[in-house]
């Protein structure tokens, strides 16, 4: 079978190879095997619409890209992140590789142009359907891998996904703790230091007060009804600061 017998007739066959070969331009990759390209972009009602031509849907590849997906981000976020917790490495990951992110990243790349759908699907905004668009950009991930081992999954990650990380886009799903740990970490500013400055009133109705500091510089003060509550309140007075800091640079 001809990489091309995978579009059902000759004016499609135009469109479509000319769109996935500007695709591959635009994102400097070039498949050695196109038809696992066009496999990640076949949605299962376009091959129930043409049951008598050998066509595969994305589905298998899906299964393949979320599971290189998750391997490659977590190989980041360790390397990137020596000190922070599994729990939240787990937590960033999962906000990495949601439904929403994954959509957002498919918008961007103009994924949804390329999907081959049946005419029912197509009638019913399945073009611009979240879950569809998510499942084809894991379905992406898992042809690359296929077609060209983890290294080009990586350099594909590096153009598209890991400055997003990078530039913090996915850190409030973290506590300010561990936001602000991840901040300071990004740019290797060293380890913060959070004191408990005081406890004041009775038993059942206690406060404190902490601060955090970098290098003996005081970053945040923030007062609680436990020593967790006042360091969380610090943390997110030193992420405030910073953060503002970082803008106007």
């Amino acid at each position: 079978m001809s990489k091309h017998s995978h579009f059902k007739d000759r004016k499609v066959f135009h469109k479509k190879v000319e769109q996935f070969k500007q695709f591959q331009e635009r994102i400097s990759v070039q498949f050695q095997n196109e038809k696992l390209l066009y496999q990640a972009f076949t949605h299962s009602s376009y091959v129930n619409e043409h049951r008598k031509k050998p066509y595969e849907d994305n589905e298998r590849l899906e299964f393949l890209g979320d599971a290189v997906l998750e391997l490659t981000i977590s190989q980041f976020l360790y390397a990137k992140y020596p000190a922070m917790s599994e729990g939240d490495l787990t937590k960033l990951r999962a906000a990495i590789v949601c439904e929403p992110s994954l959509v957002s990243l498919a918008h961007e790349l103009s994924f949804g142009e390329l999907v081959l759908l049946g005419k029912g699907e197509e009638m019913t905004g399945g073009r611009k359907r979240p879950a569809l668009l998510a499942d084809v950009f894991e379905a992406f991930i898992g042809a690359l891998y296929l077609d060209q081992g983890l290294e080009s999954v990586v350099t594909f990650l590096k153009a598209y996904v890991f400055p997003k990380i990078d530039e913090g886009a996915f850190s409030h799903v973290m506590d300010f703790k561990s936001q602000l740990q991840e901040f300071v970490q990004r740019d290797g500013r060293g380890s913060l230091e959070y004191k408990i400055l005081q406890e004041k009133g009775p038993a059942h109705n206690r406060e404190f007060e902490a601060n955090v500091s970098l290098k003996g510089e005081v970053l945040g003060v923030g007062t609680g009804r436990s020593k967790k509550e006042a360091e969380q309140h610090a943390a997110q007075e030193a992420l405030e600061k910073l953060q503002k800091h970082h803008i106007e640079q």
